[in-house]
């Protein structure tokens, strides 16, 4: 009589599939574990090098990177390229940052009208973006779920800087009209021309004024492009043109108004006899309120500023959920008397 074979081919063939199943399973955890991600590399754009406070917010995104690779063991590459002010020097600089397989790109633009073609480029090799400080229109910024923006909202930054003198106005007049004449004179230095962030802060921090029943007269202002040195010679322009009629200088930036206090200081004019204001909190800016130069400042907070951008970066590049909105608006408070 011939045995049933069946019954044992059976517990073979299972044995066989769940040894199948086993070694599959291996091979695609050794599989994972050999993709998972061991560095990361983040391209920097940057519209200019020299800014005083885009170089503070590089030094902070330098400082989460190191944070980040003893946190983590995964190695960090910041790729930083510096666009000098030239939107066709920073369209090459994304096309080489994207050959060289960045993971992710963080760009400051030149131009922000502009942006269509480093977003053309980053679309087609499937790189995300995190724009910062310098927002593109929302028309480029809507056209693709991987584009983020990080930066401090301008008119917020412009209202802080104009309550720092209404505040100072409503409780001592004298403060700012310092001939006693019922009128603040004011002076305005600008940053560039139709540039987005320059022309809100202008307005509002002069409809901050009004809106608080701060008497003003514009004597004068200028384009000082966020420099030091451009507004440094345009003070001295007007110091020598209007004197003690200049009883205030509103500056769209910490920088233009250092330049500004370095033509007072030129002219051997006390510190302190004309009020200054300024926006970014840069360090010097600080240093310069201590030192009773510099009547206020809009800070923002900068370590913020910087491990936002960092960490979408980080969240992008891993393939994580992104925890931002398309949107992150970075804190600033007024620093004043």
């Amino acid at each position: 009589m011939k045995k049933n074979r069946f019954p044992v081919m059976t517990v073979a063939l299972a044995a066989a599939a769940l040894l199948g199943i086993t070694v599959w399973r291996a091979a695609l955890e050794n599989g994972a574990q050999e993709e998972k991600k061991t560095s990361l590399r983040i391209g920097v754009l940057l519209y200019r090098g020299d800014d005083t406070f885009i170089g503070t917010l590089r030094s902070s995104m330098e400082q989460d990177a190191k944070e980040y690779e003893q946190e983590t063991g995964i190695r960090v590459t910041l790729d930083v390229r510096d666009a000098k002010r030239n939107q066709m020097t920073q369209n090459s600089q994304a096309e080489r940052m994207i050959g060289l397989n960045c993971d992710v790109l963080c760009v400051n633009m030149v131009d922000r009208s502009a942006a269509s073609g480093v977003i053309d480029k980053a679309m087609e090799a499937d790189i995300p973006i995190v724009f910062f400080n310098r927002e593109p229109v929302s028309e480029d910024m809507n056209r693709w779920e991987k584009l983020y923006y990080v930066g401090a909202d301008a008119k917020e930054s412009a209202v802080l800087e104009g309550q720092i003198l209404v505040d100072a106005y409503r409780k001592n007049p004298a403060s700012l009209d310092r001939n006693g004449d019922g009128v603040v004179s004011y002076v305005l230095l600008e940053g560039e021309t139709n540039h987005q962030d320059s022309l809100i802060r202008t307005e509002w921090s002069v409809q901050t004024l009004k809106d608080g029943g701060v008497p003003i007269r514009r004597i004068t202002s200028g384009i000082a492009n966020w420099e030091r040195n451009q507004a440094s010679a345009l003070m001295e322009e007007w110091l020598s043109d209007y004197g003690d009629e200049i009883e205030l200088v509103i500056c769209n930036n910490d920088d233009m108004a250092l330049g500004a206090i370095d033509a007072i200081e030129r002219e051997g004019i006390m510190a302190g006899t004309i009020k200054l204001v300024g926006i970014d909190g840069t360090p010097a800016g600080q240093e310069a309120f201590r030192e009773g130069k510099l009547f206020g400042t809009v800070e923002s907070d900068r370590e913020a500023y910087a491990k936002r951008i960092f960490d979408t970066a980080e969240e992008l590049a891993m393939g994580k959920e992104v925890t931002q909105e398309k949107y992150f608006w970075c804190p600033q408070h007024m620093v004043a008397n």
